[in-house]
C-alpha cells in the first residue's frame, strides 16, 4: 500500500510539473493551477500537497504569493549540488545542463557559507558572462549532505569546537558543554584498538571525533553538534581510514538485523532447488581473481564446440536467491550501493555470511548461480545465448598470477594444473578473439597505470607501485563484458523495466579543450573545427536595467569512440601516452547507471549492463532480479520503472561515493608515506599547469604534487592561457605538460594529502650563477 501511495503521488507531482512546464516561462498563477487541474480531479489539498513537495525539491519556485516557476524551464534558477572551493567561494553543479551558459554556476564567498560542502541547494542565477559563465545565489537548501562531521576536537577559550578534516566545509562546529564526550554506550573505541578513556572536554582536546550535527549554520552562526565517535589521535594506526569512512558517510556498522537474518540463512543447499537448476558441477570451472580477494562471484568455462565455435560459460553467484527484495539485508545493501576497497581492508555490501561464504564461488563446494552460456564465432559475435539457473562446484580457485605464468609457459605450474592448461590456453584463444571484435567496432582501451599500495607484515605502508595487469586479466574482462551486453540486449528484448550500464557522448567543450591541448603535442582526435551556436541572454542588473548578452558555446559534435581508439593507437609507447591518456579521459563523461538506454559510448556497446558482480554492486542484484523474474515467467512487479530510475540514481551515487573515498586515501596514504622522504630528488613527469604553478607525478611511486610558480629558480615566470605553458620573462625557458624535471620534495601534509616540490636546477645553470 505505501509503495502505490508513492506511485500515486509521484503520478500527481509529474503531471502538476508538466502542466506549469508547458505554459509560456514555465509559470503558474494557483488560480490557473486549481482551474486547469481541478478538471483533471485534483482536490485543493491534493494540488497543495503536489506543490508542496515540489518546491521541496526544487522543482518549482514560488516568485510571489499564489505564482510559481518550474526550475527546470527557467533559465533564471538552478537546482544542484554545492561544490565548495577551500578558499571559500563556491560552484553549484546544476542537475541539469541550462541553455547558454557554460560549466558550473559561481557563487562568492558570501553566498558560498549560506550552505555546506556537498548539500544540494536551489540557486537563482544572476550576472552571466559573455563566455557563458555565470554567477548566482542560494536560495533555500533543499536537502542537507552532511548529517555527522568528522573532524579534530579544539579546545578553545571561547568554547568546545569539531574543525572539520575536509577544508571543503568551512564552517567550525561548536560543541556546547556537557555534549563532548560521547554517551555511554556509544561506540567510541575502534575495531582491534584499545578503548579509549575520555572524561571530560581536556582528554579530547587534538583528538579526532565524529559529531553528529544538532543545528545547522545561519546566518553567520555556527554549526552546533555532539561528539558521538572518538577515533583516536590523527597518527594512531588505521584511523585514516577510519576518517575517510565517515566523512564520505559509508554505512560501514551492519544493523543487528542485518547480521540476525544473515546469520539465520541455511549454508546446505535443499536437494529440490538443486533440481530445479541445470547442474554444472561435473565441469572444470574455475574462478580467477586477484590473491587477496574473499569474495568470488563470477567463475568461467571453454570448450571448443565440434563447428569449431568456441562454448563460454559465465556463472555468476546467484545474490537474489538469498536477498529477497524489501528484506533487512537488501535495504541495507541498497544503502551501501556497492562494497568500497581500501588498500588494507574493505566495507562490503552484504555482510561476510553471504558475500564471503554463503554466495561466495568458493573451491570444492556447491553453489548457486545465474548462468550466461554463449556460443561464439572466430569473429568474435554471440552466434547463440541461453540464461539458465545453475548449480556449480568450482574445481580451483585460481589467481591471476598464477594463469599468467602458466600461460606464459612455467613448468611447475603446467604441471600442477595439467588437466586444466589446454583450457588455459582455450581462454587465452577467446579471449583475444573477443577483444579483436571490440577493437574492430571502435571499443577505447586507455592502459592507465594504477597505484598498487604494498605493505609489510606489520600493515606499514612500504612503497607505491603499477598495480600488475597480464593476459589473466584481460582473459575475465572479456568474459565479463561479453555475458553483461549478451544479458542487457536479451532483457531489453523484453521490453521490461531495465538497469543499463550508460556512457554517454562527451561534451563539445571538453572535447574541445581537449584538442587545444592535443595540439601542442602535435596530435588531434581529427574531428576538425567544432561549430558554435550563439544564445542571446538578457538579464537584470542590481539597478533593475536590463542588459542583452550574445554567447557563443560549442555544439554538439559528430564524434565516435574510434576517434578516441586512433589517437590511443597513435601515442602507444610514446613519451607523451601518459598525458594525454589522462586528459583523454578527463574529455569523458562519466559511465553511470539509467533505466533509459543510451548505449555506452567508450565500449562501443549499443546496450549494456552490469551482472557479473552481485556481491559487491547493487545494481548487478537488481538485474538479477529482473532475469530471474524472466526465468520465471513473470516480471519483478516491484521493480517498476520509476523504480529503476530512482536505484538507478542512489547507485550512480554510490559508486561515486565509493571511488571519491577509495582514491582520497590511497593519496592520503601516499602522503603520509613520503614524509620521510623530505629533502630527496625524484624525477618527475609534469602533468597539468595553472597560473600557480605546475603539477608533476614522480617516474617510479605514481605520486603526485605541487611545484610552485614562485619557487621557480632563475627568473620570473608567468603563465600563458594560450600555450598553457609556463614562461621565464627573461629567459624564456619553459614548463609545460609532459616535460620531464628533477624535483626536491620540500613540504609534505598528510592531512591534507598535499605534496610540494621545487626543481633542481641542472649543474650548469648552478655553476653559471657561481661565477
Amino acid at each position: 500500500m505505501e509503495v502505490k501511495g508513492e506511485l500515486i503521488m509521484a503520478a500527481m507531482d509529474r503531471q502538476v510539473l508538466e502542466y506549469v512546464e508547458g505554459l509560456p516561462h514555465g509559470r503558474a498563477s494557483w488560480k490557473q493551477l486549481v482551474r486547469e487541474l481541478g478538471s483533471r480531479g485534483f482536490s485543493k489539498e491534493e494540488l497543495e500537497r503536489a506543490i508542496e513537495r515540489l518546491a521541496e525539491r526544487g522543482e518549482l519556485v514560488e516568485l510571489r504569493s499564489g505564482h510559481y516557476v518550474s526550475t527546470r524551464a527557467s533559465r533564471q534558477y538552478a537546482t544542484g549540488r554545492l561544490n565548495m572551493h577551500r578558499d571559500g567561494y563556491g560552484f553549484v553543479v546544476a542537475d541539469q545542463p541550462i541553455e547558454g551558459i557554460r560549466g558550473d554556476i559561481f557563487l562568492p564567498p558570501d553566498e558560498a557559507q549560506k550552505a555546506m560542502h556537498g548539500d544540494r541547494v536551489l540557486a537563482r542565477i544572476g550576472r552571466i558572462e559573455r563566455d557563458g559563465r555565470a554567477d548566482g545565489e542560494i536560495l533555500r537548501v533543499l536537502r542537507r549532505a552532511h548529517p555527522h562531521v568528522v573532524g579534530e576536537f579544539r579546545l578553545k577559550r571561547m568554547g568546545s569546537f569539531v574543525i572539520p578534516h575536509d577544508d571543503r566545509i568551512r564552517q567550525w562546529i561548536e560543541i556546547p558543554a556537557g555534549l563532548e564526550v560521547p554517551e555511554a554506550g556509544a561506540e567510541h573505541d575502534r575495531v582491534g584498538v584499545k578503548a579509549i578513556e575520555i572524561h571530560g572536554p581536556a582528554d579530547l582536546d587534538g583528538m579526532i571525533v565524529n559529531c553528529e550535527i544538532l543545528e545547522f549554520p545561519e546566518d553567520d552562526d555556527n554549526a552546533v553538534g555532539r561528539v558521538i565517535e572518538v577515533l583516536g589521535h590523527p597518527d594512531d594506526f588505521g584511523v585514516d581510514v577510519e576518517v575517510v569512512i565517515r566523512k564520505h558517510h559509508i554505512p560501514h556498522r551492519f544493523p543487528a538485523e542485518v547480521i540476525a537474518q544473515a546469520q539465520a540463512i541455511a549454508a546446505e543447499i535443499p536437494v529440490e532447488e538443486i533440481a530445479r537448476r541445470t547442474d554444472f558441477r561435473a565441469f572444470d570451472i574455475v574462478t580467477i581473481d586477484g590473491e587477496t580477494a574473499r569474495d568470488f562471484d563470477d567463475a568461467v568455462w571453454v570448450e571448443r564446440l565440434d563447428n569449431g565455435n568456441y562454448a563460454l560459460q559465465v556463472h555468476i553467484a546467484d545474490v537474489s536467491h538469498y536477498v529477497r527484495p524489501g528484506s533487512a539485508i537488501d535495504d541495507e545493501a541498497r544503502l551501501r550501493g556497492t562494497s568500497v576497497y581500501f588498500p588494507d581492508r574493505a566495507v562490503p555490501m552484504l555482510p561476510l555470511e553471504l558475500s564471503t561464504e554463503i554466495c561466495s564461488l568458493k573451491p570444492g563446494v556447491d553453489r548457486l548461480v545465474l548462468s550466461v552460456l554463449l556460443e561464439i564465432d572466430h569473429a568474435g559475435e554471440v552466434v547463440g545465448q541461453k540464461c539458465v539457473r545453475g548449480v556449480i562446484r568450482s574445481a580451483e580457485r585460481m589467481t591471476y598470477t598464477n594463469v599468467h605464468l602458466l600461460l606464459e609457459g612455467d613448468a611447475a605450474l603446467r604441471e600442477r594444473y595439467g588437466r586444466l592448461v589446454e583450457r588455459f590456453d582455450l581462454m587465452r584463444e577467446l579471449a583475444l578473439v573477443l577483444n579483436r571484435r571490440r577493437v574492430k567496432r571502435g571499443s577505447i582501451d586507455f592502459d592507465m597505470p594504477e597505484p598498487l599500495i604494498e605493505f609489510d607484515e606489520f600493515g606499514e605502508m612500504t612503497g607505491v607501485i603499477r598495480a600488475p595487469r597480464n593476459i589473466a586479466h584481460r582473459v575475465i574482462e572479456e568474459f565479463m563484458l561479453a555475458a553483461n551486453e549478451a544479458v542487457a540486449a536479451h532483457i531489453e528484448g523484453l521490453g521490461v523495466p531495465m538497469m543499463f550500464r550508460i556512457h554517454e557522448k562527451p561534451d563539445p567543450r571538453r572535447v574541445m579543450e581537449f584538442e587545444q591541448i592535443a595540439a601542442t603535442f602535435g596530435y588531434s582526435l581529427g574531428v576538425g573545427p567544432i561549430p558554435a551556436r550563439k544564445f542571446a541572454n538578457t538579464q537584470r542588473r542590481r539597478d533593475g536595467t536590463k542588459v542583452r548578452r550574445e554567447i557563443e558555446l560549442p555544439e554538439e559534435v559528430a564524434i565516435t569512440s574510434r576517434h578516441y581508439q586512433k589517437l590511443v593507437a597513435r601515442i602507444e609507447g610514446k613519451p607523451e601516452e601518459r598525458i594525454l591518456s589522462y586528459l583523454m579521459l578527463r574529455s569523458l563523461k562519466q559511465a553511470r547507471y539509467s533505466s533509459e538506454n543510451r548505449g555506452h559510448f567508450a565500449l562501443a556497446a549499443e546496450s549494456y549492463t552490469h551482472f557479473t558482480s552481485p556481491i559487491r554492486r547493487y545494481p548487478d542484484l537488481i538485474v538479477h532480479r529482473i532475469l530471474s523474474a524472466w526465468l520465471d515467467g513473470t516480471t519483478a512487479r516491484e521493480l517498476t520503472e520509476a523504480e529503476v530510475t530512482r536505484i538507478a540514481e542512489e547507485s550512480s551515487q554510490s559508486e561515486r561515493r565509493a571511488a571519491d573515498a577509495e582514491r582520497e586515501l590511497v593519496e592520503w596514504k601516499k602522503a603520509k608515506f613520503m614524509e620521510d622522504r623530505v629533502g630527496e630528488e625524484f624525477d618527475a613527469l609534469i602533468i597539468s599547469t595553472a597560473k600557480f604553478g605546475f603539477f608533476v607525478e614522480l617516474e617510479t611511486l605514481f605520486i603526485e604534487g605541487l611545484v610552485p610558480v614562485d619557487t621557480l629558480p632563475g627568473d620570473r615566470y608567468v603563465y600563458s592561457e594560450n600555450t598553457r605553458k609556463i614562461v621565464g620573462e627573461r629567459t624564456r625557458r619553459e614548463y609545460a605538460i609532459g616535460q620531464r624535471v628533477k624535483v626536491t620534495l620540500d613540504r609534505v601534509d598528510a592531512m591534507q594529502r598535499q605534496l610540494q616540490f621545487s626543481v633542481v636546477e641542472p649543474v650548469r645553470e648552478r655553476r653559471k650563477k657561481k661565477h
